[in-house]
């Protein structure tokens, strides 16, 4: 198919627009940042801050031990972000069962997204961390990987269960009638029909709570596992610097950047979806 004059000069100045644009862009991010650079160089006390945060040799004889540190993180962020996510659906599953047969189970479900949703998190690592293993009873584990792995799991469990549920409650009970009119049982109706519409339109919740997984992730060191952050410590102690820390924060910050461009991505497909209807 031809395309007519009118289109092409239309077509021309989008694309000069948009070239504007980003020079106009360009140009004014390097002025902001040379005058940000200039106004924290030529501060009063620069120079201090400068060599207590942000001094090269300590950052990079730091380096390695924060990385090994890190692996341990990610390690626990995969395993503890799977068992959520199974767990999760479960519980926000057991809270959307309709009939009053189940309702000690709601009830339950219910309790247990309250208790672990209002209980902060340092609280849960201390008292799974040092409290379980006081008890000394048989079976319980005495890493603290693990049991931090397992505060974190009671936690999450409860925030992404919500956020299941709302997603369940948001598909319209006219799918569910039309699934079960089709002959499909409750688990089919749910299999087929609800979860996968639910599932998809809180992606980017479920992608905003794994980027906060990752940060909280690090909390594990305060029962003594040598994490990222731990190893830090560790390394400050010893140099009587603070750039250890600051190395382990861009290191996080490495880790949380992409999974939120993704999830500003899943938000912007889950927007033009919902406008496309």
């Amino acid at each position: 198919m031809s395309v007519s004059e009118l289109q092409r000069e239309r077509a021309a100045y989008r694309r000069s627009r948009a070239r504007r644009s980003t020079a106009v862009a360009l140009v004014s991010t390097l002025v902001f940042a040379v005058a940000a650079y200039l106004a924290v160089t030529r501060a009063p006390g620069w120079p201090r801050v400068r060599d207590s945060f942000f001094d090269p040799a300590t950052a990079w004889r730091a380096l390695p031990a924060v990385l090994d540190g890190l692996w341990l993180n990610l390690r626990v962020l995969f395993v503890c972000g799977t068992v959520i996510l199974v767990l999760a659906l479960g519980v926000a599953a057991l809270r959307t069962l309709r009939g009053a047969v189940w309702f000690p189970l709601r009830l339950l479900a219910t309790a247990y997204v309250d208790l672990f949703r209002g209980v902060p998190l340092i609280i849960t690592l201390y008292l799974v961390g040092f409290g379980l293993p006081a008890l000394r009873l048989t079976g319980v584990p005495n890493d603290y990987v693990v049991l931090g792995g397992v505060a974190l799991v009671l936690t999450y469990t409860a925030y992404v269960a919500e956020v299941f549920r709302a997603g369940i409650e948001s598909v319209h009970p006219s799918q569910v009638a039309a699934a079960r009119s089709l002959g499909l049982g409750h688990r089919k109706t749910m299999r087929l029909v609800v979860l996968p519409q639910a599932v998809r339109r809180v992606t980017p919740a479920l992608l905003n709570d794994f980027v906060a997984l990752q940060k909280d992730c690090g909390l594990i060191s305060v029962l003594g596992a040598v994490d990222a952050v731990r190893a830090a410590q560790i390394e400050q102690a010893a140099s009587y610097n603070f750039t250890p820390y600051v190395v382990a924060g861009l290191l996080f910050v490495l880790l949380a950047v992409p999974s939120a461009r993704l999830a500003d991505a899943a938000a912007r497909r889950a927007a033009h979806r919902q406008g496309a209807r």
